[in-house]
């Protein structure tokens, strides 16, 4: 599951293709060139009343009125909690220790949705997620762009200057390497920030500090000693939310969308820029490029002269939508280049400011 689809003739292709957006929804388009025109009817036909009754729109609630239970990997005060709750402010967030954890329950029907980071203003890609996504049968359903607040976290009761030590997540301790040294704090990386500060208060740590949310001080008694630690103001991570069923592609002006894709495409001269010139020629903006090595035969070579090369595979997000017809001609135009294609998922942009 999830390993690129090969060459096959065209009638096993086409019946492959078939089948998949049959069981999967629009996620697979390797094979005939209508395949993607066909599973965007899907989308808005055959899919469109399971969709509308398990309300994917990502500030819905499940079956029932009741409200949605959202996965997110950590424990609570977790940043992963408050893009959760950004996302779905009426949601159960329901914590889970590993990335692959959140993606589980979501899949076997766990929670309702999975709310995970993709990438950091600061620290980039999170690959283990980018890698994960493309393994498992779930849909893109929204984006949540969540501005991330340090602060330095401690038992009640002591001075900043008493704090010796520092403990967060290693992306968290880099984030903010200028002022903890500013303070001679020693830096020790742990699994998680809330993490940290759940340990620092069930332990009673004195002179320990954790780089942590406000919400983690709230949640587990600890005192803010200082906030907005970070060096660089402007630290954003930019989480998705993911769903078993995919968002109807809907004409929607008010409502700007996006849409995830995931390609290989042929070896030749030029390729990624013919790739791309699919989406320019169309006045299609393209806003992230994303390149990893496939997970199978990510090493070949062409010929007995030629050196070896890795294979990869590209995510790619554009400002388009699956139910616009210029969004499905240039994924027409790709499938002649792709080796693979997949939809990841359309969902509506988080347009919010600054």
């Amino acid at each position: 599951r999830g390993a690129p689809i090969r060459a096959r003739s065209g009638a096993a292709r086409a019946a492959s293709t078939r089948a998949r957006a049959r069981t999967c929804g629009w996620n697979d388009t390797h094979g005939t060139r209508g395949s993607v025109l066909e599973l965007a009817k899907l989308a808005t036909s055959t899919r469109g009343d399971v969709a509308r009754t398990r309300a994917v729109e990502p500030t819905s609630f499940a079956m029932g009125g009741a409200p949605l239970r959202v996965a997110y990997q950590g424990v609570p005060g977790a940043y992963s909690e408050g893009a959760a709750l950004a996302a779905y402010p009426d949601a159960e967030t329901v914590p889970h220790e590993q990335f692959d954890d959140v993606y589980a329950a979501t899949e076997n029907s766990s929670v309702d949705r999975a709310v995970l980071p993709f990438e950091n203003s600061l620290g980039g890609s999170i690959h283990r997620n980018y890698d994960l996504i493309f393994s498992h049968n779930l849909h893109v359903v929204g984006e949540v762009y969540y501005r991330v607040n340090h602060c330095l976290l401690a038992m009640p009761g002591q001075k900043i200057e008493d704090l010796k030590r520092a403990q967060s997540h290693p992306q968290a301790l880099a984030q903010c390497e200028g002022y903890l040294t500013n303070l001679g704090m020693v830096r020790e990386a742990v699994d998680d920030t809330a993490g940290a500060a759940q340990a620092i208060a069930e332990a009673k740590t004195m002179g320990v500090a954790a780089v942590a949310s406000r919400r983690a001080a709230d949640l587990y008694g600890l005192h803010v000693y200082d906030e907005g630690i970070q060096d660089d103001t402007s630290n954003v991570t930019r989480f998705l939310a993911l769903s078993r069923e995919p968002i109807p592609p809907t004409n929607s002006v008010d409502k700007p969308y996006k849409t995830s894709i995931a390609c290989s495409l042929k070896e030749g001269p030029g390729a990624l820029f013919k790739a791309l010139a699919c989406f320019s020629l169309r006045d299609i903006n393209m806003t992230k490029i994303e390149s990893r090595p496939m997970r199978t035969n990510p090493v070949t070579s062409t010929g007995a002269k030629q050196s070896m090369q890795f294979s990869y595979l590209f995510y790619i997000d554009i400002e388009a939508n699956m139910a616009d017809e210029n969004t499905q001609n240039a994924l027409r135009h790709l499938n002649e280049s792709a080796t693979f294609l997949r939809v990841l998922g359309s969902y509506p942009r988080d347009c919010s400011q600054l």
